[in-house]
C-alpha cells in the first residue's frame, strides 16, 4: 500500500550547515558531535536547597546554570567517576548555579530579567572561567512555558562570549526532599520548531542527553560525612582526624578487595556468570599495581617512618630554638631598662638619679646648683 510522504511531519535532528547562508533567522541548531552533561555535587545541592525553600504556592523554581564546555579528549576533563563520554564528544560541566525569581500561572510566566542579567554579570566577574550554559527547573514537566524559557536561554548562551555558540542545557531535578526520595536528574537540549518565527518563539523540541553527577576525592569525603549525618536524629556528625580517616580508608579498601575476591571466586566456581568488560577492567587495575614483594614494602614503609620522625625532631628543635631566642631577647630588653644595667661605675648611677630629678623638676634640664662633675 503506497502512502504519500507529504502527509507526514518529519522531525529530523537539524545539523548546522558549514556553508554560508543568507537566511535571516538565527535559530540555534544542535551540534554534530555527541553531548554529555556533568553535574558537580555543589551545584546539585544548591538546586535541592532552592527546591526546599520554595514558596508553598509555587509549583516549581527555576535558576541559571554556570559551567564550562570542554572536549572529552581534553585531559582536564578526565574524571574517573564518569566513563560514559565518547572520546570526541563535547562535555558541559555544571559547576555553579543561582536562583532566578519568577512567577508562573496557568496562563502566563514572568521571569525577572533584570535580576538575571545582574546576577550573571556578578557571577562571571567572580568566576571568569565559568560561563552561561543553561537553566534548571525543580520539575520534570516540559510545557509551553519551558519552551519559552529555553528559547530565552538559548539566545543568551549563543550571544554570550563564554558560551561559544553552544546549546543551552535544560536540567530538570525532580525530588521529594522531605520524603527522602532520591532526586531524578535529566538533561535536555532543544531546537526551535515552527513554520513561522512567531510560532518558533514559544515552541521547542527537547532532546534528552546523557547526564551524570561527578565528584572528586574531596567531594567524596564530604558526601560521606553528609551521609553519616543523615542517619542521625540531630543531623550532626564530628569531623574525623587524620588517623581515623586513614583507618577508615584502609577498611574501605579491604572491603572492596573482599568483594572483588568473592566475585572472582564465584565466577571461577561457575556459580555466577562472568562479565568480560568487568574482567578487563579488573585486569587493567591490577596491571597498574607495582610489582613489589612484601619485604620491600615493609622496608620502604619503615624508612618512610624514620624520615618522618627525623623531620618531626628537627621541626621541634627549630621551634624550641626560636622560642628560646625570643625569650632571651625579651629578657635583654627588660634588663637594659633598669638603673645600673649598663655596667658603668657608681657615678653613672648617681647621675642617673640626678637626671631623673632634673626631668621631674625642670623638664629635662640640669637642676640649679648641681655640679657638672657628677654628670
Amino acid at each position: 500500500m503506497a502512502t504519500d510522504p507529504s502527509t507526514f511531519l518529519h522531525l529530523v535532528r537539524p545539523f548546522p550547515s558549514t556553508a554560508t547562508t543568507t537566511q535571516p533567522t538565527a535559530i540555534p541548531t544542535l551540534p554534530t558531535t555527541p553531548l554529555s552533561v556533568r553535574i558537580q555535587p555543589s551545584a546539585l545541592l544548591s538546586i535541592l536547597d532552592h527546591t526546599l525553600r520554595r514558596p508553598n504556592a509555587s509549583s516549581r523554581v527555576i535558576g541559571t546554570l554556570l559551567g564550562t564546555r570542554t572536549s572529552a579528549s581534553d585531559p582536564a576533563s578526565t574524571n574517573t567517576s564518569d566513563t560514559t563520554s565518547a572520546s570526541n564528544s563535547e562535555i558541559i560541566t555544571i559547576c555553579n548555579c543561582y536562583a532566578v525569581p519568577h512567577t508562573e500561572t496557568t496562563e502566563q510566566v514572568e521571569v525577572d530579567m533584570d535580576y538575571q542579567k545582574s546576577m550573571l554579570g556578578m557571577q562571571l566577574r567572580a568566576n571568569p572561567r565559568e560561563g552561561l550554559v543553561g537553566w534548571y527547573a525543580s520539575s520534570g514537566e516540559l510545557n509551553t512555558f519551558s519552551a519559552l524559557i529555553q528559547n530565552f536561554y538559548a539566545g543568551a548562551v549563543a550571544e554570550a562570549p563564554s558560551g561559544g555558540g553552544g546549546m543551552a542545557v535544560h536540567l530538570t531535578v525532580e525530588a521529594d526532599v522531605e520524603g527522602g526520595k532520591a532526586p531524578e536528574v535529566k538533561a535536555y537540549i532543544s531546537s526551535s520548531i515552527g513554520v513561522t518565527p512567531e510560532r518558533a518563539a514559544d515552541s521547542a523540541l527537547f532532546i534528552p542527553v546523557p547526564c551524570s553527577v561527578v565528584y572528586t576525592d574531596a567531594d567524596r569525603s564530604g558526601l560521606e560525612t553528609i551521609g553519616e549525618a543523615r542517619d542521625r536524629e540531630d543531623r550532626t556528625v564530628g569531623v574525623m582526624g587524620n588517623i581515623e580517616s586513614l583507618e577508615r580508608g584502609v577498611e574501605y579498601v579491604l572491603e572492596m578487595l573482599e568483594r572483588v575476591s568473592s566475585y572472582v571466586g564465584s565466577v571461577l566456581d561457575e556459580e555466577a556468570v562472568g562479565n568480560s568488560a568487568l574482567g578487563r577492567y579488573l585486569l587493567d587495575t591490577l596491571s597498574k599495581a607495582p610489582k613489589v614483594a612484601g619485604e620491600g614494602v615493609e622496608k620502604d614503609f619503615n624508612n618512610h617512618i624514620q624520615d618522618v620522625l627525623v623531620v618531626s625532631y628537627l621541626t621541634n628543635t627549630i621551634r624550641t630554638q626560636i622560642d628560646l631566642s625570643n625569650r632571651l631577647a625579651t629578657a635583654t630588653l627588660n634588663m637594659s631598662g633598669l638603673p645600673g644595667a649598663s655596667g658603668n661605675d657608681g657615678a653613672s648611677v648617681e647621675g642617673g638619679g640626678g637626671a631623673g630629678q632634673g626631668q621631674k623638676s625642670g623638664g629635662g634640664r640640669r637642676p640649679r646648683g648641681q655640679s657638672r662633675g657628677v654628670l
